[in-house]
């Protein structure tokens, strides 16, 4: 009743996957859609800033102009 004081083998079996750069990146989750918009936004530098400042122009103009109509 002699037990071996080796512990048990914890190897994996020889056709695991490996945990690789490449095999992580495919693991891992897509990137958000705000991640991607934010990166998008950084690349395209002033284009995007200016689009932004525009649709807050014309935003503001619809809601002073239907305030204006409804007094």
């Amino acid at each position: 009743m002699s037990q071996s004081s080796t512990p048990p083998d914890t190897a994996k079996p020889p056709f695991a996957e490996q945990q690789t750069p490449a095999n992580a990146a495919l693991n891992e989750p897509k990137p958000s859609y705000v991640k991607l918009a934010m990166r998008n936004m950084v690349s395209k530098g002033g284009k995007s800033l200016q689009h932004f400042f525009l649709t807050t122009v014309g935003l503001l103009a619809v809601l002073i102009g239907l305030a204006y109509l409804t007094r």
